[in-house]
């Protein structure tokens, strides 16, 4: 089951970059972000005044934490990652910068967790930041016409990603998925619609790729990605799930070539498989129980 769950997060959480592609070309990425929430926000909001037994028992303060890890894992991660594309960043070499996360996590994990990582787990981290450095410097080679500061934003991006993880890691309430997708939903919704009305973006494109993009986002991005990161991150860990995010970048690399025509070469092919031997090394690295969270 976790492997199947992991395979499913992987490819759910690439479809993301690839979404914002696809509405790149129609809309700001404020605009998209905006629409992609609103209309999720206000369903999950609905749902949650029917049926509100998930929230019994939380207080003001659980629901504050988690109002502070959507504006990171999703307001803060994504407006970088759809600004950067916007940019002219290719979906793979965003992706490709998104992948030293797992590195940082895992370097932070011991300290702030007590989730210590073995001799072999750090080898395999290793092994796949080498992974990512194959593939990126064969997208750099190709070239994008990017300015060179917009490859800096995907980085703002990535951090923000893992300071929520470790936010929510080090949190003692165990709230519900739905409550939290709730919480961090309508958070985004509110700041990225504030965000569109002050830009004078808030309007919808008419254009079809524009909401095909927005379903896309919604049900494999919102629903598979994000959904299953958190499932994830609470069944094996902040080290396991971050190595995932080694997979990222070659499967979005693989992914844009497909659909886009991003380049995908003997280079990118070899990082993918140097990624994959990293996730393996990584997960049979881990002989100890996951510790529980602390304050």
């Amino acid at each position: 089951m976790n492997f199947l769950l992991s395979i499913a997060f992987v490819l759910c959480w690439s479809s993301g970059f690839i979404g914002a592609r696809l509405g790149a070309g129609s809309a700001s990425a404020v605009t998209i972000l905006m629409w992609r929430f609103l209309p999720l926000a206000v369903v999950l909001i609905g749902v949650a005044v029917v049926s509100r037994a998930s929230w019994r028992g939380l207080a003001a303060r659980d629901v504050a934490r988690q109002a502070a890890i959507g504006v990171l894992s999703q307001s803060g991660y994504l407006l970088t990652v759809y600004y950067a594309i916007q940019l002219g960043v290719s979906s793979g070499t965003t992706a490709l910068i998104d992948g030293v996360q797992p590195l940082v996590a895992g370097a932070l994990a011991g300290p702030l967790l007590r989730q210590y990582v073995s001799r072999r787990q750090w080898l395999g981290l290793c092994l796949g930041v080498s992974g990512v450095a194959l593939v990126t410097a064969a997208d750099a080679a190709a070239g994008t016409g990017a300015a060179w500061w917009a490859y800096l934003v995907p980085f703002l991006g990535m951090f923000a990603l893992v300071a929520a993880t470790f936010v929510e890691s080090r949190s003692r309430t165990q709230v519900a998925p739905t409550v939290a997708m709730t919480v961090h939903c309508a958070t985004s919704a509110a700041l990225f619609t504030t965000f569109a009305v002050s830009a004078g973006a808030a309007g919808p494109p008419a254009e079809l790729s524009f909401w095909t993009a927005i379903i896309w986002l919604v049900v494999l991005s919102t629903f598979g990605g994000y959904g299953l990161y958190w499932l994830i991150l609470r069944r094996s860990g902040v080290t396991k799930v971050n190595t995932l995010m080694f997979l990222m970048a070659p499967v979005t690399a693989v992914w844009g070539a497909l659909m886009f025509g991003e380049p995908f070469g003997p280079q990118t092919a070899l990082g993918l498989a140097v990624g994959l031997a990293a996730v393996v090394i990584v997960h049979r690295g881990d002989t100890s129980a996951r510790p529980a969270p602390v304050n």
